[in-house]
């Protein structure tokens, strides 16, 4: 993965993803305090003035169209929506409840939101189908990236072999520190191959969700993933994470268009 700057902002994105895409930074908006300075997360306590300025700087930098921008509701769930023009809404909508979107409609934009959780994108190189996934712990048990990847090929047919992910920054396992109910919910979604991704120390148990995402997908038939080494909770200047400041955050987003439009730099 690599890192683009335009002025101010700065995000990272997948070389092997021939799509319009972005894993977002907290750098390069006009938000102020807790939310400083590219929040994506409306109805968090932000300036829904800055939040929309904020996605205005972005759309602008990598060349979406912001009326075509979808998003999640996230709860947490295994849920995963196929998305067309008959979807779209005003900008800081409330969104349907769910953790994942999928779409074949060229020029429509998918977004997620974290802050620890693992952001995960999915673009198929035939067709230029695109997926995007939330997967905090519970999504990761629930196989959210393996569904998501399944969902694209049964709704949009899609073929595993033709799709490429890209597993963006989240809470590295040097920081997700859990207790005995993460590491259980893992050895039961993934048997004993979830063995590597845990670490004992004690009485706690560190996790790492990116190796989790990445056995998900693979498990569903992809082949072609990017996996990003950076760690919110290490990078706390770069990225919010939830598990340093609670809710006095921001969020960074996910997001990527349908069709194919690599952006400059990759």
């Amino acid at each position: 993965m690599k890192t683009l700057k335009i002025g101010a902002l700065e995000y990272t994105a997948a070389e092997g993803i021939g799509a319009i895409h972005a894993f977002t930074t907290r750098l390069g908006g006009v938000s102020e305090g807790v939310y400083e300075s590219l929040n994506l997360r409306a109805h968090r306590g932000d300036c829904d003035e800055n939040v929309r300025r904020n996605y205005e700087i972005l759309a602008t930098a990598l060349g979406f169209s912001l009326p075509g921008l979808i998003a999640t509701h996230q709860v947490h769930s295994d849920t995963v929506r196929v998305v067309s023009r008959a979807d779209m809404q005003p900008l800081l909508s409330t969104w349907p409840d769910c953790d994942a979107l999928i779409t074949a409609t060229p020029g429509l934009t998918l977004a997620i939101f974290t802050a620890d959780c693992t952001p995960v994108l999915l673009w198929d190189a035939h067709s230029g189908a695109v997926g995007a996934a939330h997967a905090g712990w519970r999504g990761t048990a629930l196989d959210i990236a393996g569904k998501t990847a399944r969902a694209m090929c049964r709704e949009l047919g899609c073929k595993p072999g033709d799709l490429h992910a890209a597993i963006g920054p989240n809470i590295g396992q040097c920081h997700f520190e859990v207790g005995a109910e993460v590491p259980r919910a893992m050895r039961q979604a993934y048997g004993e191959a979830a063995e590597a991704a845990i670490r004992p120390q004690g009485d706690k148990f560190y996790v790492n969700l990116k190796a989790l995402n990445a056995l998900s997908l693979r498990r569903a038939g992809v082949e072609n993933i990017e996996i990003s080494s950076e760690c919110t909770a290490c990078s706390s200047a770069r990225y919010w994470s939830h598990r340093l400041t609670g809710d006095a955050r921001g969020s960074q987003g996910a997001l990527i268009t349908c069709g194919v439009g690599r952006q400059e730099g990759l």
